[in-house]
């Protein structure tokens, strides 16, 4: 019971330390490091797995439970489509814990919830970033009400618009088995990408997630698996891999 709260515990803070903070941009901040890399032989591969699709441009980022590293590889990716000379949206999807704002230095005051409650156009809230080629949409203001907001027209009109303005929109989503947001999203996106961590994430709780995405009919491209570093260097500690979720 103690090890049980005890990681609940530093899953918390470690949740709250990136609501703060952001995720670690190793892709912008050093693109030839391994794990660079890494994130973009994870590019490739959901390219690879989305070419079978009729269209592979709305790509959402999931997760079984809260810090498992959805915001971090979403945003990672999304900068290396940005580096490859795709035009890039990053929509932070997760509307009860935001990250995207944090990670690229932007104010939040306005985002996705001010377009859905119909306060401002999608053309007035995106915002270029310093990653060349990567605009993004924060959340904006954190709602009462995400689930419906998420399922509403104006989620669908805010979608078409991007997939008429950018190459590759990429939705940081809120994790899969904590609240119904992402099954609402799912019938709006091409395809998905799990997340875990390895010796983290329960293999219950991932068959879980799966479960329900396909109940969803989602059309899943794969997981990404994060290898924490014992050594617990912050973003550089880990590895990323691909595979086909079966």
């Amino acid at each position: 019971m103690n090890l049980s709260i005890t990681n609940l515990l530093h899953r918390h803070e470690e949740d709250q330390e990136t609501q703060k903070n952001g995720v670690m941009l190793v892709t912008f901040a050093e693109p030839k490091h391994v794990v660079s890399e890494q994130f973009r032989t994870v590019r490739t591969n959901i390219e690879f797995a989305g070419a079978a699709l009729d269209n592979c441009q709305v790509i959402m980022f999931t997760s079984s439970a809260m810090s498992e590293g959805k915001s971090t590889v979403s945003a990672n990716v999304a900068v290396t489509w940005a580096q490859a000379g795709k035009r890039v949206l990053l929509i932070d999807a997760d509307l009860r814990r935001p990250t995207v704002h944090a990670s690229f230095r932007k104010l939040n005051v306005e985002g996705v919830t001010t377009v859905l409650t119909a306060k401002r156009q999608a053309e007035e809230v995106v915002e270029a970033t310093f990653v060349d080629n990567l605009s993004v949409i924060t959340s904006g203001p954190i709602p009462p009400n995400p689930s419906e907001l998420l399922n509403s027209k104006r989620m669908v009109q805010l979608l078409e618009w991007a997939r008429k303005n950018f190459d590759i929109i990429v939705l940081d989503a809120p994790p899969v088995l904590a609240v119904s947001d992402v099954q609402v999203l799912v019938p709006k996106t091409d395809g998905v990408v799990v997340v875990s961590i390895m010796g983290k994430t329960l293999k219950s709780d991932l068959k879980r997630t799966v479960e329900v995405l396909h109940l969803a009919k989602a059309k899943i491209l794969g997981s990404v698996e994060r290898i924490k570093n014992p050594r617990g260097d912050r973003g550089y500690g880990y590895g990323y891999g691909y595979g086909n979720e079966k």
